[in-house]
């Protein structure tokens, strides 16, 4: 599976609302940033939770392996962008 792929399955999640959705990986492990004001009411878990549920069928059949995320709400990721070098 292409970053792209994923980008565009998250950005066209409509529960999550993305404002800014950046993927990076080798083809099956995979690290996502994504930022959605949605998340501001979510705990951690929630959010990862959130992230998962649009993917679950490519987890299911291996195309992604591994997947990290980071799921920051607009406030957040204005603060915490310049730490993760974007």
């Amino acid at each position: 599976m292409e970053n792209h792929e994923i980008k565009e399955v998250l950005m066209n999640t409509e529960a999550l609302a993305l404002e800014e959705a950046h993927v990076t990986g080798d083809g099956s492990h995979f690290q996502v940033i994504v930022v959605s004001e949605r998340f501001a009411a979510m705990s951690r878990i929630k959010k990862q939770q959130a992230v998962y549920a649009p993917l679950m069928e490519y987890i299911s059949d291996n195309r992604i392996h591994a997947l990290s995320i980071k799921a920051y709400t607009p406030e957040e990721w204005r603060r915490d962008r310049k730490l993760s070098g974007f």
